[in-house]
């Protein structure tokens, strides 16, 4: 059968008016200048701050300087693929990072891609990278202990659960060892940990990533790395991808842990981009905003209240003095920032004190209300006790014939305590443990313990403890705090191993 004109006509008009196809704009840009892995482009006169900007051969920037005729984007990759004159696209995302459990046990680099080759991660969430931090309307107090397993720190300088505590200090006194060993305290616990790695050495990473699997912590870790070979662009997002992803657990209602390794790494690289991006540069080179950057990042490391989700995220950030000059701008600018500070002292740790916790200058502002009653019970004097013993010593070096019974009984107890409270890298305690090897300490019973056997003591008493009283550990752990019964068994239990002599 013919079709008629008149059929045809119609069916090519319908045709023509259902024709159609989504239009879309894209900003479109010049590269004008390129170099030290920064580039300015013209023409991207929509982009946004902190705003993913496509390059030819799939390098991607970060939009950082809006200025009024270019646009000052710092390059995540390789800025020798890209030159004067490309064209440049702007991709309407802003900087986000996958978030979910499906990046537990994986090392990730600062935009979340994995690095370790085990394959794609497993997560269909993102969130952005930079985000405003909760308010002080959903927030709630600290007063859930975060045991580090360290017994200088649990003791004296507490940390609580949506805290922010420094680790400060000169290079190689063992700041990152506390944040290990912290790390592999939470083996079978409930807190997730992320790791983020800036500016070290891709080795050291590879390094820490096999401790942690060794002991059986990566099962509950995240590693961000950013290394000294990435781009400063990538050194300076890696703890704020690393922040997003202890966000997403928060607001989920579980607890997570960041440690930050290290800020001082990280504000030299900011230094570098801002100063590349031509931003006025201020005290010791460094710009005007760099206490913002840091504020901004560890604001956002806080506990919800209930109607939140009732999460938490707790920061350990690390901070690198030159010469124990904790006056510098970086570190001063941290410490006024976060809840309290451990500080370790070089000449502590090279005198075979470690950790090597300076008691005078480390506190912890609010972990007090978060620590659990029976370690407040037991630990309220040692600090004391090592404090005044720090001071005596200096004096007591030059003889003691002088001194009075008291002052020398001060020195011997200093001396103990100095010497329980070494710990070996790697082998973090229980809060049980601690409590009952301080309970020895401050009551005396290690007094008459001669020096070089106090750490034979100690692991005997463990050893013994776990044998045979493994009941008390357990009620400690359990009760939280050193009734009469509790304190009895404890005597009873460390009298009876006095008797023993085995150490």
């Amino acid at each position: 059968m013919a079709v008629r004109g008149q059929d045809i006509t119609s069916v090519i008009k319908r045709q023509i008016e259902e024709f159609g196809s989504d239009v879309t704009m894209v900003d479109v840009g010049t590269v004008v200048q390129v170099g030290d892995g920064v580039a300015r482009v013209q023409g991207l006169s929509g982009a946004r701050y902190t705003e993913l900007i496509e390059f030819p051969n799939d390098v991607i920037g970060l939009a950082l300087n809006l200025e009024e005729d270019s646009v000052g984007v710092v390059i995540l990759g390789d800025d020798t693929k890209i030159k004067e004159g490309d064209e440049v696209r702007s991709t309407g995302r802003i900087a986000e990072v996958p978030v979910g459990e499906g990046l537990l046990g994986r090392v990730v680099d600062a935009l979340g891609r994995p690095i370790d080759g085990k394959g794609p991660i497993k997560t269909d969430n993102t969130r952005p990278v930079e985000r405003v931090a909760a308010d002080v309307a959903h927030r709630k107090s600290v007063s859930v202990p975060m045991q580090t397993g360290i017994k200088s720190v649990d003791g004296m300088t507490p940390i609580g659960r949506g805290q922010r505590q420094l680790i400060i200090g000169d290079r190689s006194t063992g700041k990152s060892a506390i944040a290990i060993d912290t790390i592999i305290n939470q083996k079978g616990g409930d807190l997730i940990c992320i790791y983020v790695a800036v500016g070290q050495k891709a080795s050291k990473v590879v390094q820490t990533v096999g401790i942690l699997e060794a002991n059986g912590a990566m099962e509950h870790t995240i590693v961000v790395a950013a290394n000294s070979s990435d781009p400063a662009a990538l050194q300076y997002i890696a703890p704020f991808s690393g922040t997003s992803m202890g966000e997403e657990f928060m607001e989920q209602g579980k607890d997570a842990l960041i440690i930050y390794d290290d800020l001082s790494k990280h504000a030299w690289a900011y230094r570098q981009m801002s100063l590349l991006l031509r931003r006025p540069p201020g005290r010791e080179a460094y710009p005007g905003d760099v206490f913002y950057l840091h504020s901004r990042l560890l604001e956002r490391s806080a506990r919800l209240d209930d109607a939140s989700g009732g999460g938490s995220l707790t920061a350990l950030p690390i901070i690198e003095t030159q010469a124990g000059d904790v006056s510098g701008y970086i570190p001063t600018n941290v410490i006024s920032i976060t809840d309290g500070q451990i500080y370790l002292e070089a000449d502590l740790f090279n005198s075979g004190i470690r950790p090597a916790v300076n008691v005078g200058l480390s506190v912890s502002r609010v972990g007090g209300a978060a620590q659990a009653r029976a370690m407040r019970q037991v630990a309220g004097r040692l600090r004391l006790d090592l404090a005044q013993y720090r001071e005596l010593v200096t004096f007591a070096q030059f003889g003691t014939s002088d001194l009075d019974a008291a002052t020398i009984a001060q020195l011997d107890r200093g001396r103990v305590v100095t010497e329980v409270l070494k710990q070996l890298q790697y082998e973090p305690m229980s809060m049980g443990e601690q409590v009952s090897i301080m309970y020895a300490v401050t009551n005396g019973y290690m007094d008459d313990v001669p020096q070089d056997r106090l750490r034979d003591f100690e692991i005997a008493f463990h050893r013994y403890m776990e044998t045979s009283h493994q009941d008390v550990i357990n009620a400690i752990m359990e009760k939280k705090e050193l009734n009469d019964e509790i304190s009895a068994s404890l005597v009873s239990a460390i009298t009876e191993f006095k008797k023993t002599g085995v150490y």
